[in-house]
């Protein structure tokens, strides 16, 4: 009988939150899963303990006075430990790397995919800013070398999911839902004094801080309608969003005859990245299971675009394309960045995004290295908002 090999997996961004997550479901099956490649910013600590424990082939760490410490830690491990974001592009070029997951966040994920990509790797995407960057680039790239992306994010995964054993079936619409965040409801004049500790308390996820910030301003809504454009090759208006508050559903696809189909569960992460990695096998897991008992109501609603004005922003440089999505995530993250240093406040965000995006010289038709320009110079505009605002 032959025996099965195993699938080698790269988590780049190994300690964040996606990346924590990806490890417990690789350990609830060793059977099919080796950890090859763990990779980590500055949290040197937890990429050793994770290292310890899961004996990876090798280990990045993009924090040089963290880098020699982490070596000798390793050292009698026999894990080769590397730094930089070079050494992190040639890492995931590992023959023994099958699937790597980027859970990198935002635009730093955009380099160590496209290596990974003409590598031959399948990508599990879980970080959304490199198709919202460079979405049509890397999907030809990516069909050019074979290579399969598996999307992460929850609700494409399940527009994914709503897809299987319907590929030849056109799609009429999709609808991504979003549970509108800590303040679903609220109108400006009640956002304005919001702090940081506030935009933090996400009523369903458990998510890192950027992201979190992102939901709370509807902003990872527009990352991901941009996302779903590039990932299941959609035309704009065939693109909306509807507000769920439960976040039981968590994206729905209608077809030309009308019939929508919708996935649904608990909002629990460990399993769109366990759908990821084990496609197109269901593996058995041990989630907590929903109950209809626990909600017997499910409610949605349009989002407000006036008081969320960065859904609107991204659904403006979605229609715009060219380089202007590229302009809207660095001026994003430029904004998350301050709101989360007390430096820029809730309502002004999406200012400075506006402002970013009427600034930077538009590109119709942008190459690999105009989207590196681009992101240097719309960083550099949208740091000048914040010098203007102080």
């Amino acid at each position: 009988m032959e025996v099965k090999q195993k699938t080698g997996v790269a988590i780049l961004g190994s300690t964040g939150s996606i990346g924590t997550q990806t490890l417990e479901v690789l350990e609830q099956h060793p059977e099919i899963f080796t950890v090859e490649v763990l990779t980590a910013g500055r949290n040197a600590q937890l990429l050793k303990e994770q290292a310890l424990k899961f004996k990876p082939n090798a280990v990045v760490i993009d924090d040089e006075a963290q880098y020699e410490g982490l070596k000798e830690a390793l050292w009698d491990l026999g894990v080769k430990v590397y730094l930089g974001e070079e050494a992190l592009c040639q890492v995931v070029e590992m023959d023994e790397i099958d699937i790597v997951l980027t859970a990198l966040v935002g635009f730093s994920g955009l380099k160590p995919t496209i290596a990974a990509i003409n590598a031959g790797k399948h990508i599990a995407l879980a970080n959304k800013e490199t198709l919202v960057v460079a979405g049509e680039l890397v999907t030809k790239l990516a069909s050019e070398k074979g290579v399969n992306i598996y999307p992460v994010d929850s609700e494409h995964s399940a527009i994914f999911q709503c897809l299987a054993g319907e590929f030849h079936n056109p799609i009429e619409k999709i609808y991504l839902t979003a549970s509108g965040g800590p303040f679903r409801g609220r109108k400006a004049h009640e956002l304005k004094s919001i702090k940081k500790e506030q935009a933090l308390k996400h009523p369903n996820w458990d998510m890192g801080a950027k992201i979190t910030i992102d939901s709370a301003s509807l902003m990872n809504k527009g990352l991901e309608v941009i996302e779903a454009k590039w990932l299941f090759n959609l035309k704009n208006d065939q693109i909306d969003v509807i507000v769920h508050p439960e976040s039981i559903i968590h994206s729905i696809v209608q077809f030309e005859d009308g019939s929508m189909k919708a996935q649904m569960g608990l909002p629990d992460m460990k399993l769109p990245i366990q759908y990821a990695l084990g496609y197109p096998e269901r593996l058995k897991s041990d989630f907590p299971r929903f109950s209809f008992k626990d909600f017997r109501t499910l409610n949605f609603e349009d989002p407000d675009l006036v008081t969320f004005r960065n859904l609107a922003l991204a659904f403006d440089a979605l229609e715009k394309g060219g380089s202007m999505p590229c302009v809207l995530n660095a001026a994003n993250e430029i904004a998350v960045a301050a709101f989360l240093k007390d430096k820029i406040g809730f309502l002004e965000m999406p200012d400075l995004v506006e402002f970013t995006m009427n600034s930077v010289e538009f590109i119709e038709k942008p190459t690999l290295e105009d989207y590196f320009v681009l992101d240097k110079e719309a960083r550099k505009v949208a740091s000048s908002f914040l010098i203007k605002q102080s």
